[in-house]
């Protein structure tokens, strides 16, 4: 019996760190989702089917659902509740397996999601400059400028979609010249494969992210049905 006992502290404090864990990951989610928001809100506008939608938004839901599980966790370890530890079980491998399933249709799918994000953005490019969307001139002008960026594929986007004869000031290379000039010159990148390739370089840290909350979701799996399976055996026992 002191044995049993002492396996149902010993995993009680475990599951109890590993949510307290899981809820400061879901904080920092959060806070990088609140980030997002507020120094890339200017782009947000770029999309035309999905204009409230992005990164920002993902890590904010996901945020505070981790926080509301991690909470649960930590209710159900201190309390020793069967109802809550076999909840936070259920909602935990919802969550793992909506994960898992997610980056397996997003892997199987990238092509397509490629072409369809780049036929969107072209689709913006339509309404550069027209009075009605001042904040998609805007995220346009941003991304160009800080990218030193032009067009979605390549700057003769510009010229194809919007069958305009010069581009906009701020493809080239030093605002003021107009981009219709003869002598004028302007970036020659595209945007959309510059943007794509600096995520790639910075999603190292997210990937390092994904891979600590992975394991604690898997150990908060383990522990809190080791200590269901404790808790329903202790209350077998006093029966």
């Amino acid at each position: 019996m002191a044995l049993s006992q002492r396996c149902l502290l010993y995993l009680k404090v475990q599951l109890f760190i590993f949510n307290l864990i899981f809820w400061l990951g879901g904080c920092g989610a959060l806070g990088v989702g609140v980030w997002l928001s507020l120094s890339q809100g200017r782009f947000s506008a770029l999309s035309l089917s999905f204009p409230s939608l992005g990164i920002a938004g993902l890590f904010l839901a996901a945020g505070a659902v981790v926080m509301a599980v991690g909470f649960v966790g930590c209710l159900g370890a201190s309390t020793e509740h069967r109802c809550l530890l076999l909840t936070f079980f259920v909602i935990l491998a919802a969550i793992v397996l909506l994960e898992l399933g997610g980056f397996v249709v997003f892997y199987a799918c990238r092509d397509k999601f490629d072409r369809y994000a780049q036929d969107d953005l072209k689709s913006g490019l339509r309404r550069y400059g027209t009075p009605g969307d001042p904040a998609l001139t805007q995220a346009w002008d941003t991304v160009q400028t800080e990218f030193r960026c032009c067009g979605v594929q390549n700057f003769t986007d510009w010229f194809e979609i919007q069958n305009a004869t010069a581009l906009p000031e701020s493809c080239c290379l030093e605002h003021g010249t107009p981009c219709h000039s003869p002598t004028a010159t302007w970036w020659k990148e595209p945007c959309y494969e510059k943007v794509k390739r600096w995520v790639g370089e910075n999603i190292w840290a997210m990937g390092i992210f994904a891979a600590c909350i992975g394991v604690v979701q898997v150990l908060g799996l383990i522990s809190s049905m080791l200590m269901y399976c404790q808790v329903l055996q202790a209350e077998k026992h006093y029966e």
